[in-house]
Order: structure tokens, then C-alpha cells, then sequence
């Protein structure tokens, strides 16, 4: 079964927060026996700053950012029995969309994958005229990275013929416990890129509590903030390259998780990294919102802050030993329950539903 997968970047995780979520999920479709092709612009400077080179597992075609080389990428959805088109691509996202509905054959599954279904759904209410409303009555499924009942519910509002939650995981293989790495050595540590709907979050859970505790070291990572005003005892490392997000995680007595604002409102949309770092076994403590008990156990898997005050109080009591034991029974719990390799079946069922369903109507 040929998958033609056309997305932000499979190859780099710079300013390509869906990185690790593609990597995983395809790694384990294709352990079910999906011939996956992954199609990539080069933008953004990502080819220049790849962190894994292309895998065995799915073959990686780049092509130019222009609209030649898009038509050309877009003419070999024909070969593939499902056509996916992920939301975010970051070039042309709209022709790309139409250009491989139109190319994708009669009898193929065609799926809208979107890695960020909140910013999406706002999209399309502020926009009514918004090409993706006429696709979404073109297009099989969507596929969701999270989003819950409230994502399903608006995209079926929205003409979407079913729409499936597909969350994040853990690719036990890629995040892992490792050695800890006197570079990441601090109370507590953050990775996220700098966003417009999550700095202020970031101030507010993150910079907040280390001005209230100066004595605690703080570790920055993420790209974009360099000019970014921080307390004394905050360090900045820039970007963390995915090779060192596991020793990112088990270093520091604790790490962070700050949801995006849309991603907070919605609820039911834990980010890669709630899962990284428990895969690693780290100490998570995250922001509050709607859902997290359905992935990870508060107080005994992750700890939940309602707003900076409460990430300054946990830190304060947080001892290294009970910070063990939290990151332990968080990769158990992962580990059991919240596998790439569980999200995969999950998604090879739902494909196989609907390629046999296609079959039966052709057939009538």
C-alpha cells in the first residue's frame, strides 16, 4: 500500500514542531508494510539544518520551493493509493492542496492531516471563503494531531466527511532514558520555539517562577529567543537539535511543557514533547488544560500548574527523589499506553475502513 505524504519536513525539526510526530508515526506505519513517500520544500532553511538524514523506512523527495517544482511533486499522488496532504506545509499550501486532490486517482484514499487543527478551524471561521472549505467536501477523511471531541465536532460542522484524532506518542527507539549532560544541568529547562500565541506563556510559567526563585537554575531552549529580555538565572541555548532532546529531559531536576494559547484553550492536544520527555523518563510538569488526565495521571505521572505561581511552589517542594519517581511511572505509563506503534494500528484500521468501504461502493 503506496502512502504519497506531502508535509512541512521529515528531515528537519528546525522552526518543523511536527517533526517528531511525522518520524513516529510514519517509522511505525511503515513497520505494518506502507510504502510511504514524504515530500518536503526546501524553506525556512531546514535542508541546512536537517537532523536526521532521509531513513530507511520512507523515502524523502525535496523539491524547490517554486510553483513549477510543486506541480511536478504534486503529479505523483497518482501513484499512491492514499494521498495525504498535511496542513503547514509552508509553501503554497493552498495550490498544493488542490493540485494533488486533482492528481490523486478516483479509486485513492485522500486524507487532510492537520498538525494544528485549532489555528486551522480559526482559519476557516474567519475565512469563508477559504479554499479548504470546498476541499474538505472533496476529501475522504482529516486526520488531527490532537483536538478531541471539540476538533471532531468542528470539523464535521465544517463539511468534513469524518474527522479522527491521531494523537502524539512515543517512538520508544528515538526518546529514551540516556546519561545526563552537565551542558542541560538545572532546576528547570523549557524547548519551544518562540511563537507569538505562546510567549506570553512562556513569561508567565516559565520566566515568572525563576524570577521569583533566583536561586534555582533555569534552561531556555528553542529558537528565537535571543532578544528576549531573561532573569539572571536563566540560561539560553538556542536550538536543541532532536539528537539532544533526551539528554534535554533527564538532566534537569524537572522539565516543562507550555501549551500554545489555541492549543490550551482547546484542551485534548498533549504537545510531542509531553511524551519525550516522559519517554525519557523526565520529571514533566505542565501547564493546565483540558484532557491531560487521559494521557498521563496528575500528581503521580506529570504535575499540573494552573499558572506560574503554582510552577514556583512546585518547584520549591519538588525534591530529586520524588522527581525520580514521577519520570519513572511517566514512561511506564507511555510506554503501555501511548506508543507510536498503538497510534499506527489505530490509523492503519481507520485507512483500512475506508479503502474497503471505497472498494464495496465501486463494486455497487
Amino acid at each position: 500500500m503506496k502512502i504519497a505524504f506531502y508535509g512541512s519536513s521529515l528531515l528537519s525539526s528546525y522552526w518543523n514542531g511536527a517533526a517528531t510526530y511525522y518520524r513516529g508515526l510514519l517509522k511505525a506505519l511503515s513497520q505494518l508494510g506502507y510504502e510511504i513517500t514524504f515530500y518536503e520544500p526546501d524553506v525556512y532553511d531546514r535542508q541546512k539544518n536537517r537532523d536526521i538524514e532521509a531513513p530507511d523506512w520512507c523515502s524523502v523527495v525535496v523539491y524547490e520551493a517554486t510553483r513549477h517544482a510543486l506541480m511536478q511533486v504534486a503529479e505523483r499522488a497518482a501513484e499512491a493509493d492514499i494521498v495525504v496532504k498535511a496542513s503547514g506545509v509552508g509553501f503554497e499550501d493552498e495550490a498544493l492542496l488542490r493540485a494533488v486532490l486533482d492528481h490523486a486517482r478516483g479509486d485513492a484514499l485522500t486524507v487532510f492531516w492537520d498538525v494544528d487543527a485549532p489555528a486551522t478551524l480559526a482559519r476557516l471561521r474567519d475565512e469563508p471563503d477559504h479554499p479548504l472549505h470546498r476541499a474538505l467536501q472533496e476529501i475522504d477523511l482529516v486526520l488531527t494531531y490532537g483536538g478531541g471531541d471539540p476538533v471532531v465536532w468542528a470539523y464535521r460542522a465544517m463539511g468534513a466527511n469524518e474527522c479522527v484524532p491521531i494523537y502524539n506518542a512515543l517512538d520508544p527507539e528515538t526518546h529514551h532514558p540516556v546519561a545526563g549532560n552537565a551542558r542541560f544541568a538545572c532546576d528547570l529547562a523549557f524547548l519551544g520555539n518562540r511563537l507569538p500565541d505562546r510567549e506570553a506563556r512562556v513569561g508567565s510559567f516559565f520566566l515568572d517562577p525563576a524570577s521569583q526563585l533566583p536561586e534555582q537554575r533555569f534552561l531556555l531552549g528553542g529558537s528565537g529567543w535571543g532578544d528576549k529580555p531573561l532573569p539572571a538565572n536563566v540560561g539560553w541555548l538556542g536550538h536543541v537539535g532532536t539528537r539532544d532532546h533526551n539528554a534535554f529531559n533527564v538532566t534537569p531536576k524537572a522539565v516543562l511543557n507550555i501549551s500554545r494559547d489555541s492549543m490550551a484553550a482547546n484542551g485534548f492536544s498533549p504537545a510531542t514533547r509531553v511524551f519525550e520527555a516522559a519517554g525519557a523518563g523526565a520529571c514533566l510538569i505542565t501547564d493546565a488544560w483540558l484532557g491531560v488526565e487521559l494521557f498521563l495521571k496528575p500528581g503521580e505521572e506529570i504535575l499540573v500548574a494552573r499558572d506560574g505561581d503554582d510552577v514556583a511552589e512546585i518547584m520549591q517542594a519538588l525534591t530529586p527523589r520524588r522527581a525520580k519517581a514521577i519520570g519513572q511511572a511517566a514512561l511506564r505509563r507511555v510506554l503501555a499506553d501511548h506508543t507510536y506503534a498503538l497510534r499506527a494500528a489505530m490509523t492503519d484500521a481507520v485507512f483500512k475502513r475506508h479503502l474497503t468501504q471505497g472498494t464495496v461502493e465501486a463494486a455497487e
